[in-house]
């Protein structure tokens, strides 16, 4: 990461976790010495209905206090909102993408013209649902956003899910999203 501020933002639907996502991928840049943003833009407050969140991560102290407009990074949670929103607004030419998806990163290059970005892809609602048993994508997509950004390894990421969502939740629930974790490390896929 440069010292410039990174900007990211997250599409998904409510309940899928994806504040949580984004306020855990602030807390591991606080973890490695960086300023930080997290904070949600909702609609209507309703499961399902669609939402954004964004981070800012900065080695230096961040002064701006608006919505991301121009994001460096987005992270598409539900590939449903593909048809429905522009994701790719306001994101520049090499900027990244990953997208919840069984396809592949060129395929969706080609199905949303996506040529001129980092295409990455993982398939986090499968990963959730062998691992926890149910549609949660939120900490496969943020293991893939650290895979392909490389803010935090694997091991460094295991153990702040360990420890961070070991105070709220059931072993079990921790253990499921830790081999979510660790499988989205090990199946996202990139494009140039």
């Amino acid at each position: 990461m440069s010292k410039k501020l990174t900007e990211i933002r997250w599409h998904a639907r409510g309940g899928q976790g994806a504040v949580t996502a984004a306020k855990m991928l602030a807390e591991m840049a606080l973890s490695k010495g960086l300023y930080f943003q997290a904070f949600p833009e909702y609609g209507p407050e309703r499961m399902g209905a669609p939402i954004q969140c964004f981070n800012r991560l900065s080695e230096e102290p961040i002064r701006t206090y608006c919505g991301v407009e121009s994001p460096e990074v987005v992270l598409v949670v539900d590939p449903t909102l593909c048809d429905v929103v522009d994701f790719a607004a306001g994101i520049p030419e090499k900027g990244l993408i990953i997208i919840n998806t069984s396809e592949c990163p060129a395929t969706m290059t080609e199905k949303f013209r996506l040529h001129g970005y980092k295409v990455a892809t993982v398939d986090a609602t499968r990963i959730s649902m062998e691992e926890l048993g149910r549609s949660m994508p939120n900490i496969p997509m943020l293991a893939a956003f650290l895979k392909v950004f490389g803010l935090l390894g694997e091991e460094e990421a295991r153990q702040f899910v360990d420890a961070n969502f070991g105070r709220k939740f059931s072993a079990k629930v921790v253990a499921g999203n830790i081999k979510a974790l660790q499988r989205a490390f090990g199946e996202v896929q990139v494009n140039g």
